[in-house]
């Protein structure tokens, strides 16, 4: 199980309200939140191995050189991630707090959570569950190897949506291999991504669908003489017209899935790795109930959800 962890711990923030504090009064409903969730999802589905995956870089200097508008709307005036007040002093004590646990938290310098799930799940021998609210991360399901999206985006933990190879054609119109050419082509503004302008998901999947791939499309596009549907005479000015983004954009969407980074081990904590660290930090922040819930779902002595 690879978590997409920005995404979840943004996500708890958004659910659980801030009024949830430490005894210092410091907001802590983003910590609670995650350790909650990572406790659900252990329960719900038993993994083996467990990773927090985290943005060693949210921004990195490949995709911003190849599409400067990438994020660029989501970057605070002093640089770095626009982050809620309230949320951004949180993030090291979860940090801290999932190292006094023993779960895997792994990031890659100069590379974001996607790239570092897209390397662990290409490397891992068995099935992946990936936990995430991206839809970036759809174009590495892979029903042969048992790669799916646990998807985030329609409620709480406890209503994820599957979403394998199958799930991709159902919603999109296209195979899962092809969901990044998919989204370079239709854009995605919550990224800074503007896609080719005047085509939307219908017009994407019917490219896609007609040539493969956007190799396939531009390979169609240098070589038509006389438009026909899909590859209308408008489409084809707009793909014209597109051109440079269509030479960059696949650098920004597409997910790195061999980053040169060590072995990630995973396998879930038997006991905690500090257990005097973390009754400090549990004590500290008010994360007592959260601690012992996550020790119960991984069975660790002594540990009963209250």
């Amino acid at each position: 199980m690879l978590l997409d962890a920005a995404s979840l711990y943004f996500r708890a923030f958004y659910g659980v309200p801030t009024t949830v504090t430490a005894p210092d009064g410091r907001p802590i409903n983003a910590v609670r939140g995650f350790l909650d969730m990572s406790a659900r999802l252990v329960v719900a589905h038993r993994p083996d191995r467990f990773v927090a995956c985290w943005d060693d870089d949210w921004r990195p200097a490949f995709r911003t050189d190849a599409v400067p508008s990438y994020k660029a709307h989501r970057q605070a005036p002093e640089g770095g991630e626009e982050v809620p007040d309230e949320l951004g002093p949180q993030v090291p004590v979860l940090i801290e707090v999932l190292a006094a646990t023993g779960l895997a938290r792994v990031g890659a310098p100069g590379y974001e959570a996607d790239d570092v799930i897209g390397t662990l799940a290409t490397r891992a021998r068995g099935p992946v569950d990936i936990v995430t609210g991206d839809r970036d991360l759809f174009q590495l399901v892979d029903d042969a190897r048992g790669v799916r999206v646990l998807y985030t985006a329609r409620g709480g933990i406890g209503d994820l949506d599957l979403v394998d190879e199958g799930a991709v054609a159902a919603k999109y119109g296209v195979p899962g291999k092809a969901y990044a050419d998919f989204a370079v082509l239709r854009g995605d503004p919550s990224d800074g991504l503007p896609g080719v302008k005047g085509v939307g998901d219908k017009t994407a999947a019917a490219l896609i669908t007609a040539f493969g791939s956007l190799a396939g499309i531009r390979e169609a596009v240098a070589h038509t003489a006389v438009p026909k549907a899909p590859l209308t005479a408008s489409v084809l000015r707009k793909l014209h017209e597109s051109a440079a983004y269509l030479d960059a954009a696949p650098a920004v969407v597409e997910v790195v899935k061999d980053i040169d980074m060590p072995a990630v081990d995973g396998d879930l904590p038997r006991s905690p790795a500090d257990h005097d660290a973390l009754a400090e930090l549990a004590e500290r922040h008010g994360l007592q109930n959260s601690i012992a819930r996550l020790g119960a779902a991984l069975q660790w002595p002594g540990y009963l959800a209250p």
